[in-house]
């Protein structure tokens, strides 16, 4: 007579694990079709959302002068349901009406990273700062970042670090940003 309940439960949980796939996936070249470097088109119910989330961005190891390295640590922490991270921040250096793209650090592979209510996690931007005045040089004024898989704006920071070096142009920052890490116990 016990084997019922426990078949029941069984078939519960296998069809609750297959509902939790986002049904985003890869394209042929192996690519995450689920978002761009501001959040994501296609949207995952359980994507942590970027108004659900307190982001903090630095205290930063600033680059002090032209050709020099930073790093600038940004914390997320979970204030809403428990919800995934799955991929990398999308982070925009805007400059008045010129914005870049800052590139994924594909030296590091993502991982899926569920957080409960008050779990944080942690990413860093790392650029070269440019020269003052310089046409190669994006003279950043603000930061805008955005959450994979979650369809919502970007949220907008103050970029105090100085302008970023163009790997040919202004408009291709030599910057990367790492994946979402775990952070805490």
């Amino acid at each position: 007579m016990r084997a019922i309940p426990i078949t029941v439960t069984a078939l519960a949980a296998a069809l609750l694990l297959t509902a939790c796939d986002s049904g985003g996936g890869s394209d042929s070249s192996g690519k995450d079709t689920g978002s761009n470097n501001t959040g994501s088109k296609n949207t995952d119910a359980t994507a942590c959302r970027i108004g659900e989330v307190g982001l903090q961005v630095g205290p930063a190891n600033a680059a002090p002068a032209a050709g020099d390295t930073g790093n600038v640590p940004v914390t997320l922490t979970n204030r809403g349901a428990r919800c995934t991270l799955d991929g990398f921040p999308g982070v925009t250096l805007s400059a008045g009406s010129t914005s870049a793209n800052v590139a994924e650090d594909k030296t590091g592979a993502p991982q899926k990273l569920t957080l409960s209510k008050g779990d944080t996690a942690t990413f860093t931007l790392t650029y070269v700062r440019g020269k003052e005045g310089d046409g190669k040089s994006l003279a950043a004024t603000s930061l805008k970042i955005g959450l994979p898989g979650a369809a919502s704006e970007p949220r907008s920071f103050t970029w105090s670090y100085g302008p970023v070096q163009g790997k040919k142009a202004a408009g291709d920052p030599d910057a990367s940003v790492t994946a979402f890490q775990q952070a805490g116990d």
